[in-house]
């Protein structure tokens, strides 16, 4: 049976010092020297952007899909968000992925609030991340909380890791899914969900 990664911090955390004269060593390790005017505040700032960039690690997925709606008059038809933009770091090389997720859900009694979706991608988002653990986390965690008739993830990204390092290929989009329930088994509700998603494709800002 799949669970949910609740993925929570290291039991072993660094302090804030720490974290601040980690950032020192690596200025130093660049060839600056972490003490001029222009870099003395830089340890700083880093671990308060770092603070937001990963703020997931603090945050239960699980939380924000609690709050369910029972009267949806019968309504059994697929919920569709797309284009809903998603920003990550990747866990090889600590460097941006950005893009977008289109996530749909077929209700079994039940619908969420759409801004609880947008939710539960930022916090899986706002870790270290690989874009197929990605996915496959914001399809599990939804499937098994609000336990639908189906979901569907797919995840449009560019990866800084490829387009500004290493091979420089900029350009390149990764496009990874994960059909849960009648997305999987029937080809025909697949077929709609990505009809839907591919109408008027949205642009990727990198």
């Amino acid at each position: 049976m799949t669970t949910i990664n609740s993925n929570k911090p290291h039991k072993d955390r660094p302090s804030r010092e720490e974290a601040e004269d980690a950032i020192r060593t690596l200025i130093s390790w660049a060839g600056d020297d972490p003490t001029r005017e222009g870099l003395v505040k830089t340890p700083s700032r880093v671990i308060r952007a770092w603070e937001e960039l990963f703020s997931g690690y603090n945050e239960d997925p699980v939380e924000y899909l609690k709050g369910t709606f029972k009267e949806i008059e019968g309504y059994d038809e697929m919920v569709v968000l797309k284009g809903i933009r998603v920003e990550s770091h990747c866990e090889h090389h600590l460097m941006p992925i950005v893009g977008s997720v289109d996530i749909a859900y077929l209700p079994d009694m039940r619908v969420v609030g759409i801004s609880k979706l947008a939710r539960l991608i930022q916090v899986f988002s706002k870790r270290l991340q690989i874009q197929e653990k990605l996915t496959a986390q914001i399809a599990n965690t939804l499937n098994i909380v609000l336990k639908p008739r189906g979901v569907a993830v797919m995840i449009k990204a560019t990866h800084h890791c490829m387009t500004t390092r290493g091979v420089h290929k900029p350009g390149v989009q990764m496009v990874t899914s994960s059909m849960l329930g009648a997305f999987r088994d029937d080809s025909k509700t697949r077929r709609e969900f990505l009809g839907i998603v591919n109408e008027n494709t949205h642009s990727i800002e990198s």
